[in-house]
């Protein structure tokens, strides 16, 4: 099997509308179902975002979200990572199958990957990912276990910027669950997803609109977050 396969569609535009290159251009990475593109690209048609889900890749031919990205129109690729020698080999067709859509924003959504300095640094303030934790808390993997382990209260979710250091770059967004006695893993992994289609989409809307400034470690967001 090659290492890169790809799969691609026309981007479905609605009757009468045109391509827009003043629109921001956005590409979304996964490894599975791709819950949280889906949110994304259901936020974005029902508000009419100023922006285009320009592609949808993965590094796995088994994504089933692929076939969600397809039945909306959605351009799809898959860049098979198991067939790289290493993470640098992978990265750099993965980071030319990318280039081909010139995103203006870079999404992971479950992209089960640990991705190498050089690519995070072509995309700098453009790339970002979803925590299932409260950053800086319970870093890496099984941060359910780890909150639990830790005994504490509240847990949750958090946007940032993606930076080298792992799940170290500037937070935008983060929202919070209480913590029950007789929670589990996966009783927090299903009610902290809700709050992940809530926060995702709103914080990648917020990044279109231009409403994100970082300064150092600091992400302001220029809206009313009263609401």
């Amino acid at each position: 099997m090659p290492a890169y396969q790809g799969r691609h569609f026309y981007l479905g535009l609605g009757h009468g509308q045109r391509y827009n290159a003043a629109m921001k251009r956005i590409v979304i990475l996964i490894s599975g179902r791709g819950s949280n593109m889906q949110a994304i690209v259901r936020a974005a048609k029902k508000e009419q975002w100023p922006a285009e889900i320009a592609a949808v890749i993965s590094n796995r031919t088994d994504a089933t979200g692929l076939e969600y990205a397809a039945s909306m129109g959605i351009p799809t690729a898959v860049v098979i990572s198991k067939n790289f020698p290493s993470r640098e080999a992978f990265d750099t067709v993965l980071q030319a199958e990318i280039d081909r859509y010139c995103p203006d924003l870079l999404v992971l959504a479950g992209f089960m990957r640990i991705l190498s300095t050089p690519f995070v640094q072509h995309y700098a303030n453009r790339i970002v990912n979803i925590h299932p934790s409260l950053l800086p808390s319970f870093v890496g993997v099984a941060t359910h276990r780890q909150a639990l382990d830790a005994g504490v209260k509240i847990h949750g979710v958090t946007v940032h910027f993606v930076t080298p250091e792992l799940d170290h770059g500037p937070i935008i967004d983060q929202a919070a669950i209480r913590v029950f006695t007789n929670d589990t893993e996966d009783s927090l992994s299903e009610r902290l997803l809700i709050q992940e289609h809530i926060i995702y989409p709103r914080a990648i809307r917020w990044f279109i609109e231009d409403k994100l400034k970082i300064d150092g470690n600091r992400v302001d967001v220029d809206t009313d977050l009263t609401n």
